[in-house]
C-alpha cells in the first residue's frame, strides 16, 4: 500500500521534490516540522538584506544563512540541495518575475548567498493541534496572501511594505490562535491585524495577491500574519539585477521540529 504524502518524512519529501515528482504547495506536509521561505541573492546585496531582516523580524525571521556559493545548510537540514529542494522557484531580473521553475541548478553562481526564512506553514500544525481549523489545508489550496500598506524599516537599498497571510478563525478561538502563534516568533509569531483588512490596505479578501481565496464562514474573523513573501515584494521595489526566491506556498521542509522554535 502506498504511503500518503502526509506520512513522508522531511528528507523523503525533499527527495521527492528534488526528483521533480512533487511541485505543489507544501502546506499540511510533514506535520510538526519547520517549513521555510527562501531568498537567494548576490553576495554584494547580502549584508544589506541581512540588516533588513534584522530590522523587520516579524515578516523576515531568518532561520539560517548559507555560505556564499553553497547549496547546503548546517543547522536546519542535512541531505539538502537548495537549488532543487523547493517545489517551485521564481527568478527575478531587474525586479520583474522572469521565470518560475522547479530547479535553479542551471542558474547557480559562486557568489550567491541563500537566506532561509521562517514560514507560517510551521505554525499551522500547532493551530490544528490546538483544535483550530486551518481553512487552506481543509480546502487543499494555497494560503491567501496580500500586499499591505504596512511600511517596513529600510536597510541599504531594501525598502517596501509587508505582505501578510490570512486565515479565517472562529471569533471564539481568536485569542487561542494568537497565543499559539505568539509562542513561535521564528515563524512570524503573533498576528499583525485581526478583523479589519481595510486598515492595512486590503480591499477584497476573495482576491489575494498571492495564493488562493478561501471560504470565510459566518462567525469567523479574518486574521492576518506577517508573511515570508514580503522579500519578494521588496525585491520588486528595488529592482536588483538577479534574485531567486521560492514560489509562494512552495516551501522547504526542514529537519527541525516546530517545538524547538517555541518559547517555553
Amino acid at each position: 500500500m502506498l504511503k500518503s504524502l502526509k506520512d513522508y518524512s522531511p528528507v523523503e519529501l525533499r527527495h521527492l521534490i528534488r526528483e521533480g515528482k512533487y511541485t505543489k504547495p507544501t502546506s499540511g506536509l510533514a506535520s510538526g516540522y519547520t517549513q521555510a521561505n527562501l531568498v537567494i541573492l548576490p553576495r554584494e546585496l547580502a549584508y544589506d538584506f541581512l540588516l533588513f531582516t534584522q530590522r523587520n523580524p516579524a515578516p523576515c525571521p531568518v532561520l539560517e544563512v548559507s555560505d556564499a556559493g553553497s547549496r547546503k545548510l548546517k543547522e536546519f537540514a542535512q541531505d539538502i540541495d537548495l537549488a532543487n529542494d523547493f517545489p517551485k522557484y521564481r527568478i527575478y531580473r531587474e525586479g520583474k518575475l522572469d521565470e518560475e521553475v522547479t530547479s535553479v541548478e542551471s542558474f547557480w553562481r559562486n557568489d550567491l548567498v541563500s537566506f532561509v526564512i521562517g514560514c507560517s506553514f510551521s505554525f499551522e500544525s500547532e493551530l490544528i493541534a490546538a483544535g483550530i481549523e486551518v481553512r487552506n489545508i481543509t480546502q487543499q489550496v494555497n494560503v491567501p496572501m496580500f500586499n499591505t500598506n504596512i511600511p517596513l524599516k529600510e536597510a541599504g537599498r531594501f525598502h517596501g511594505n509587508m505582505v501578510v497571510s490570512m486565515r479565517p478563525i472562529p471569533e471564539k478561538q481568536v485569542i487561542k490562535a494568537v497565543k499559539v502563534t505568539a509562542a513561535m516568533p521564528k515563524v512570524h509569531g503573533a498576528p499583525i491585524q485581526i478583523g479589519h483588512p481595510e486598515h492595512i490596505g486590503i480591499k477584497d479578501l476573495q482576491k489575494p495577491d498571492y495564493g488562493d481565496a478561501v471560504e470565510i464562514k459566518h462567525g469567523e474573523v479574518p486574521v492576518f500574519w506577517p508573511c515570508g513573501v514580503t522579500p519578494q515584494n521588496v525585491i520588486m521595489q528595488i529592482k536588483p539585477s538577479f534574485v531567486i526566491t521560492h514560489a509562494p506556498g512552495h516551501m522547504l521542509i526542514t529537519d527541525v521540529k516546530n517545538t524547538s522554535l517555541k518559547y517555553e
